[in-house]
């Protein structure tokens, strides 16, 4: 019964730290006002038919606070670039000058900042729900155990230390959070 209840808890903690994993990725996109590249992560281009992620046939540089630079590998590639990214309405329209396209991020208003923070707490309340699913999911299999012969103290104490595990990871989406907020909230 430990080395089941031992696996219980790695997958727990292996899958609370992929939802941690995954809100950071979604936070990275959400712009807080400085050029970022990860900004056009997932969006897919037109390549000889086949849709390739953007990084995938261009160089994404950032050139300063607020501008970006895609180089393509290719120059027939310009057009298929700038229509995706008009396409993926990250609010940013792209200027092609014939040889890259520039994005020069405006600076954000109050209101936009708040929008985007509103966005940022939404991907956190997701990752939250995740989080509490996988606990729920966790517990599920403590009770199946318990039901097959495992003594209810054992059960509680496991219960508990599930419980304390899922705590921290809410916590540790806060401070993602937060940390967001910063960066979107300064100037």
């Amino acid at each position: 019964m430990s080395d089941e209840l031992d696996l219980i808890f790695m997958d727990t903690d292996d899958a609370m730290k992929k939802a941690i994993s995954h809100l950071e990725v979604e936070l990275t996109k959400i712009r807080a006002g400085k050029a970022n590249p990860t900004m056009l992560d997932g969006i897919h281009v037109d390549y000889y038919g086949a849709p390739t992620l953007i990084n995938q046939v261009a160089n994404i540089s950032v050139l300063d606070a607020r501008t970006l630079s895609i180089q393509p590998w290719e120059k027939n590639m310009l057009s298929h670039i700038e229509k995706a990214i008009m396409q993926a309405n990250i609010g940013i329209t792209p200027q092609n000058d014939g040889n890259q396209i520039r994005l020069f991020l405006p600076p954000l208003t109050e209101e936009r900042r708040r929008e985007l923070f509103k966005k940022a707490s939404g991907e956190g309340e997701h990752a939250k729900v995740a989080i509490r699913s996988i606990r729920r999911d966790a517990i599920e299999h403590i009770k199946k155990l318990q039901k097959d012969g495992l003594s209810e103290d054992a059960a509680k104490d496991a219960e508990k230390s599930i419980q304390e595990v899922t705590d921290k990871f809410i916590v540790l989406v806060d401070k993602h959070l937060t940390a967001k907020e910063k960066e979107m909230m300064s100037v």
